[in-house]
């Protein structure tokens, strides 16, 4: 089997790199080692960047987004009693995040790519990439029993931390980067509409609360707990007492109760694999970087990833130029730096560490009144939130081929 680029795993990164290449006349193959099914209801991330949005849609793929998801204009911050509004539009000149379930991204790419796109192997597992350096680099993959091998121009490893692509980058190479915090997400789903129209970022001294949510029917709730917790442990009327000691507040507010239907653990890291490109293989997404689900970072990141890669990939095949998919690394790490910056920022700003002393304390409180009262901390939080800009020098802004939309 042949093919210009490999896209080994079809998460969002993956897809959306086979949707832009699409749209661009380039041809490509997905590998995915899971089934359609695993992929379509693992539950990940909920928000959308503003950037991540209108990527979606210019890649004609935001139709059921844009009838389904959620606008949000802002969050909330509740800390020692206190609820602060983080205006996004007013501090950013009109930006905003969407809430917008990543298992339902990837449903919405796996159908465009079924209908329209190139080949998607479900149950093809990856078992190595080979010749990264050469200009034919093959990936090796197991498909319904049978050792089958892709042939490619270029390889696009999105599958993911544990993925084989990572281990074709020599060790003298490599340089990784990386932080383990003390700390887990407590994760639930419940069939009770949200308990505020926006998120809720609370900070108390027993420990941080999330309230999200994924549709107007059903929320998302996460509590602080500790490295290695068991999701079992945890009765569900005990969720529910722990929510409502961290998001209280001294008004009317109330937290709604309902049936939950889903716990999971969730461990906080950082991580960063530098670079993201050795050859033709190219790293993309959780492959090449991890940040703590605080910042709501992750999957922005990859589409930030993928775009940068589509936008390379296009400028060498109309120009014959390699100029881009040279800088590919230097490119995307830029901005993730600034997403773990930023993550990092908004994790110790609001969780309780295990050693946190009452001067630790004070400073958190010192840095949420910052921002609660002070219009520059307030800008830079909402300017990061709601999205680091899409790297898109030297093609215009656009993608462009004699055939599929033009993106923007």
């Amino acid at each position: 089997m042949r093919t210009t680029v490999g896209i080994i795993g079809a998460g969002p990164a993956g897809l959306l790199l086979a949707r832009l290449l699409h749209n661009a006349g380039i041809d490509s193959v997905v590998l995915e080692s899971r089934d359609r099914s695993y992929v379509e209801h693992r539950q990940r991330a909920g928000i959308l960047e503003q950037g991540t949005v209108d990527v979606l849609r210019a890649a004609g793929a935001g139709e059921r987004m844009d009838r389904e998801g959620l606008r949000h204009d802002g969050v909330e911050l509740r800390f020692a009693g206190h609820r602060h509004r983080v205006d996004f539009p007013g501090l950013t000149g009109g930006r905003s995040v969407t809430v917008y379930a990543q298992t339902e991204v990837c449903k919405d790419l796996i159908a465009l790519q079924l209908k329209e796109g190139g080949p998607l192997l479900f149950g093809a597992e990856a078992l190595a990439v080979e010749g990264a350096e050469s200009e034919r680099p093959r990936v090796r993959f197991r498909h319904e029993g049978r050792e089958e091998v892709l042939e490619c121009a270029y390889v696009a490893g999105c599958d993911a931390f544990r993925g084989v692509t990572r281990g074709v980058f020599p060790a003298a190479l490599s340089q990784v980067f990386e932080r383990a915090y003390p700390y887990a997400w407590l994760g639930v789903l419940a069939d009770v509409a949200p308990s505020h129209d926006e998120l809720v970022y609370a900070r108390h001294d027993r420990g941080f609360a999330l309230l999200s949510m994924r549709s107007p029917s059903v929320s998302r709730l996460y509590l602080q707990v500790p490295a290695g917790t068991d999701a079992g442990q945890w009765s569900d009327e005990a969720v529910w007492d722990e929510l409502e000691r961290r998001l209280e507040t001294g008004d009317a507010w109330r937290l709604e109760r309902g049936p939950i239907t889903q716990k999971s653990v969730t461990p906080m890291r950082s991580y960063v694999h530098e670079p993201m490109r050795h050859g033709r293989v190219f790293l993309a997404g959780d492959a090449a970087h991890i940040v703590p689900p605080t910042g709501a970072k992750g999957l922005n990141l990859a589409v930030g990833d993928v775009v940068t890669l589509a936008r390379a990939l296009t400028h060498e095949r109309d120009t014959g130029s390699s100029e881009l998919l040279e800088t590919y690394s230097a490119t995307c790490l830029r901005r993730v730096w600034q997403a773990e910056r930023f993550s990092y920022d908004m994790t110790t700003l609001m969780h309780r560490g295990p050693d946190d002393t009452p001067f630790d304390a004070r400073l958190q409180l010192a840095r949420l009144e910052r921002i609660a009262s002070g219009r520059a901390a307030g800008t830079d939080l909402a300017e990061a939130y709601t999205g680091f800009p899409l790297d898109v020098r030297g093609i215009s802004g656009r993608f462009r081929s004699g055939r599929g939309p033009v993106m923007e």
